[in-house]
């Protein structure tokens, strides 16, 4: 494992699980939002309000990675059907009946991080769209039960990967999961989407990443919307489903940090 991996103390996942209830109710209330009518931008607003009122800053706003030539100017990515991640809410963006909406959003509180996403269907959608979006989410919580100290990362890209291709879907090959705490992009740790089992980083308790599997139901090859600096679309124009959670490698298994809490 390289020196640059961060890992966290049992008080740091407990700063990046206060995130992470932010984020999540977040999302609860952007899911209840998206309907018939509403603009993507009406959801980013709405993003905003609610962090505001859980003490969160929206971390992805003005966030300027190494890997853009632009910063980011939103709170929310919002990415509707053919986009797959990275979508930038618009007042022009009006969801319509069976849209597929990607939310993604990462919260900050005190310095510390989560980042959490969910796919939702505005009203009832296709059998397909369902399908999807059920398989994506199953895959991520199939990943999420082999993060566990002395095991690989590929034991979790791995088990991502046969799920979703099992089911008939593509996996995309150049997006992955990432490191995450301090920082919404922390150095040292990738985790795809596929892999072989026992291969790749080990993993060590103390560890923090990001597990989000995106999926396409066609084929998994993407591009960048031309004139779009952020959104990731799907070559053949097919749904893409993304899910993601904010994990913990601990001495008990697996914790997941973005988990709402009732």
């Amino acid at each position: 494992m390289g020196n640059n991996i961060r890992l966290k103390t049992q008080g740091e996942m407990d700063a990046m699980a206060h995130s992470g209830q932010a984020a999540a109710k977040t999302l609860q209330a952007l899911k209840a939002a998206s309907a018939v009518g509403v603009s993507t931008m009406d959801l980013e607003m709405l993003a905003r309000e609610v962090l505001a009122s859980q003490g969160a800053r929206p971390a992805l706003l003005n966030y300027h990675p190494r890997f853009s030539r632009v910063p980011y100017l939103y709170a929310t990515c919002i990415s509707v059907n053919d986009e797959v991640i990275h979508g930038q809410p618009s007042s022009k963006a009006i969801l319509k009946e069976g849209d597929v909406v990607g939310l993604d959003l990462v919260a900050e509180i005190d310095g510390w991080l989560a980042d959490t996403a969910i796919t939702v269907i505005v009203g009832n959608g296709s059998v397909k769209a369902q399908r999807l979006l059920s398989v994506t989410q199953e895959s991520m919580w199939h990943g999420i039960k082999k993060a566990v100290a002395g095991g690989k990362m590929g034991d979790v890209s791995n088990a991502v990967q046969r799920l979703v291709e099992r089911n008939g879907f593509g996996v995309i090959r150049e997006l992955t999961g990432h490191g995450v705490g301090s920082e919404v992009h922390e150095e040292g740790i990738d985790v795809p989407n596929f892999g072989r089992a026992g291969k790749g980083i080990s993993l060590q308790v103390g560890m923090t990443f990001c597990i989000e599997p995106m999926v396409t139901a066609g084929s998994p090859l993407i591009r960048h919307r031309p004139g779009d600096p952020w959104a990731v679309v799907t070559r053949d124009g097919s749904i893409g489903a993304h899910f993601e959670h904010t994990v913990a490698v601990t001495e008990d298994g697996p914790r997941v940090l973005t988990m709402l809490q009732s």
